[in-house]
């Protein structure tokens, strides 16, 4: 089961006794999932959604809650749209359950956001209006670096009254359009998580701050293995640049070096890709890797004067950009 699917199960069982809230669900879900309808000269409400339970749960809370009965129609899937949908239609007394529910305003015009008792209403009813936005158009993505919980909104009021629901909640939400279509996101993995606990889909958070927590974990560890190897790539590439300089060093000294300086530059030959750490640990008596350091960096500078002073080339001479990308 996909976090979407598993979030709807899980909200879809919330149980929720407090009848502003309960109102407040019904609203929102028929608001983000269904429309008005004129069928025969008869205004009928229409709520299609692509979770059964979600279904049922709204055709239960429409009959105790206003009184209408309600009809679940099953339509196939196919094409774009896999899965089978749900769509729960009340035709008698369609009008009525319109203007109790905030479809339709006092004078019978359609509202485009959310009705006017959810928005001004308190921190339940603005949860109740986000559990059943989602129950009617939600998403939850994998934790990840594009993870976000989003909902299709039917219009920018709708969008702009559901942000302001989260923000009751101390929830950030944005509202933005995407090719044409308004939605809802959070992108913050806290604030989804806030989200979800806030809605009732405790199991859910568990689930996803798991899976937040592993792929953390993961990338962390990725990050650190692609410094280390970043690392020992570039440690690599200057000891072979230095390899190569020591070489032309003795080359342009001759038999004029101090003894000291003589065994770095034959360590360094020796062994062109060891670190300065290990070079010191091979030497007899073992150095420490700065000691090796600026033994090798004083025998280059006495060949680099050396072949100024001569007006030769000196040891960067013999460097090329394909010994430095090794």
């Amino acid at each position: 089961m996909s976090l979407t699917s598993a979030v709807k199960d899980e909200l879809a069982r919330v149980r929720v006794d407090k009848m502003s809230a309960r109102k407040a669900e019904v609203a929102a879900t028929l608001r983000f999932a269904g429309g008005l309808h004129i069928i025969s000269g008869r205004i009928v409400v229409e709520a299609e959604l692509d979770a059964g339970i979600a279904a049922r749960r709204l055709r239960q809370t429409m009959q105790e809650v206003y009184g209408h009965h309600s009809d679940i129609i099953v339509v196939s899937g196919g094409g774009l749209r896999r899965g089978n949908r749900y769509v729960v239609r009340v035709v008698r007394d369609g009008e009525s359950l319109a203007r109790q529910t905030g479809l339709l305003d006092n004078r019978g015009r359609p509202v485009r956001g959310l009705p006017p008792q959810v928005v001004s209403a308190g921190v339940a009813e603005a949860t109740a209006a986000w559990r059943g936005a989602f129950l009617a158009h939600g998403s939850l993505t994998e934790p990840g670096r594009s993870s976000s919980l989003e909902i299709t909104c039917p219009g920018p009021e709708a969008a702009l009254a559901l942000v302001g629901a989260a923000r009751r909640m101390n929830v950030a939400a944005k509202a933005r359009e995407v090719r044409g279509i308004d939605r809802v996101v959070i992108r913050d993995g806290d604030a989804i998580s806030a989200m979800l606990a806030r809605m009732g889909a405790h199991d859910a958070v568990l689930v996803w701050e798991e899976r937040r927590m592993r792929r953390e974990v993961r990338g962390t560890a990725n990050r650190l293995a692609n410094f280390d190897d970043a690392n020992l790539r570039r440690s690599a590439r200057a000891a072979v640049a230095a390899g190569a300089r020591v070489e032309r060093a003795f080359e342009i000294l001759g038999d004029d070096i101090p003894e000291h300086l003589v065994e770095a530059g034959r360590l360094r030959l020796a062994h062109k890709q060891a670190s300065l750490e290990e070079l010191g640990q091979l030497s007899d008596p073992p150095l420490t890797k700065d000691a090796v350091a600026g033994r090798i960096r004083r025998l280059l500078a006495m060949a680099d004067k050396r072949a100024h002073e001569q007006g030769i080339p000196d040891t960067e001479a013999t460097l090329t950009p394909e010994m430095l990308d090794l």
